[in-house]
């Protein structure tokens, strides 16, 4: 697994840095090519993750293969929008930092065994809350974008006029709806978890409902205040990233202490 998360993680790296020099110098004439080497790397990505986690045990639902796992999903998704909405801003962040992640996890495996399939409904719980966080990372990212734009608009870049950036407006719509779609399966994440785990405030589980709730009523009043008042722009953005933020410490922060630092 080391040589082939080895490979992957360097046609990451190369796509990112392909796509990094067409956004650089206004290139369209290779962005086939780079997205080649990224769906080829998201391939061998899916292949090291079944490898990892799926064993004959159980499931090896440790932090370095739940992160290389969303990781995986934030990458496919990027990847898919990228044939509709220019992403050349941030496909090569998205695709860097997983292929850091490949290359952690090859070289620092973890254990933390699991047997989801005897507790259907804990899989529900934990599948709901896994796209939830990937589809509210991925505003995040959008929100870094909107702000970017938004500074480059501000101080008149003329450069704008030629860049590979999408509209501001574009950017903005799938904010909202990928904000929204979040929301909706944190939602159900939420309830899921009061219904099938026995105790959501139990010791080592309470810090993440809290942490998880607070960044839930962020997301929610964020999208109350677009909707009902019509909020945009800088708040929006600062609101998204903390709520991304508190969830990555919610669903990460306890995990990376018990595995990592005791």
């Amino acid at each position: 697994m080391f040589w082939l998360g080895l490979v992957a993680a360097l046609l990451y790296l190369a796509a990112a840095g392909m796509i990094g020099r067409q956004m650089l110098h206004h290139q369209q004439s290779k962005q086939g090519v780079s997205l080649t080497l990224g769906i080829v790397a998201v391939l061998l990505h899916l292949l090291i993750l079944r490898e990892q986690i799926f064993a004959v045990s159980g499931q090896n639902m440790s932090l370095m293969n739940v992160t290389a796992l969303v990781a995986w999903m934030i990458s496919v998704a990027m990847t898919i929008a990228s044939f509709s909405v220019a992403n050349l801003l941030l496909l090569p962040v998205v695709y860097g930092f997983t292929a850091i992640v490949v290359l952690v996890n090859s070289v620092v495996p973890g254990h933390y065994m699991m047997h989801i399939e005897m507790a259907p409904g804990l899989l529900v719980h934990i599948l709901l809350g896994l796209f939830a966080y990937g589809a509210l990372v991925i505003s995040m990212l959008y929100a870094l974008q909107l702000a970017y734009i938004n500074h480059q608009l501000k101080h008149k870049n003329l450069s704008m006029a030629t860049s590979s950036l999408p509209p501001l407006m574009a950017v903005e719509s799938i904010l909202f709806k990928l904000l929204s779609l979040g929301t909706v399966l944190l939602t159900l994440s939420l309830i899921s978890g009061f219904v099938f785990l026995e105790d959501m405030f139990a010791q080592g589980q309470s810090h993440k409902t809290v942490l998880s709730i607070v960044a839930w009523l962020i997301f929610c009043i964020t999208l109350a205040g677009h909707y009902q008042f019509g909020w945009r722009g800088k708040p929006v953005s600062i609101a998204t990233i903390a709520g991304a933020l508190l969830l990555t410490l919610a669903y990460f922060g306890s995990r990376f202490v018990r595995e990592f630092l005791l």
